[in-house]
């Protein structure tokens, strides 16, 4: 795992629902916690692209269901601002589920993948389509 150049702004705090972009059998996670977060006091943990979450099945396939992964943040709606001064956002908010040293569980990566994404991961670098 790599760092982050962009100054990813962490919209997706727990509780934030997602669109599963893998082909794992998940369709809808919920964000559960964050992974290497460290917070102020009542303030809720959030992730943003690149991040890696903790998160619950909530729709899918009946073995998918209800079970716990770690997953990486590939999309998020609000939008963020890149070294060059460009700014980045996505039509939807997604992850794809991964095992804990970081590599996809499934074998397809729907849609574009955020280049912050792709260069902190290299396994999802390498499965996605798409690199926006």
């Amino acid at each position: 795992m790599k760092g982050v150049a962009a100054r990813v702004t962490r919209s997706l705090p727990v509780g934030a629902r997602l669109v599963c972009a893998d082909n794992t059998g998940a369709k809808e996670l919920e964000i559960i916690a964050v992974r290497t977060y460290h917070g102020v006091r009542r303030r809720l943990p959030a992730a943003g692209v690149g991040d890696m979450v903790i998160v619950s099945v909530k729709k899918g396939t009946a073995d998918m269901r209800k079970r716990v992964f770690p997953a990486v943040i590939i999309r998020q709606r609000m939008p963020y601002r890149r070294p060059d001064g460009i700014r980045v956002q996505f039509e939807d908010n997604a992850a794809i589920i991964v095992n804990p040293q970081g590599e996809p569980r499934g074998s397809i990566i729907k849609g574009p993948v955020a280049r912050e994404a792709a260069e902190r991961w290299p396994k999802i670098g390498a499965l996605a389509s798409i690199i926006v």
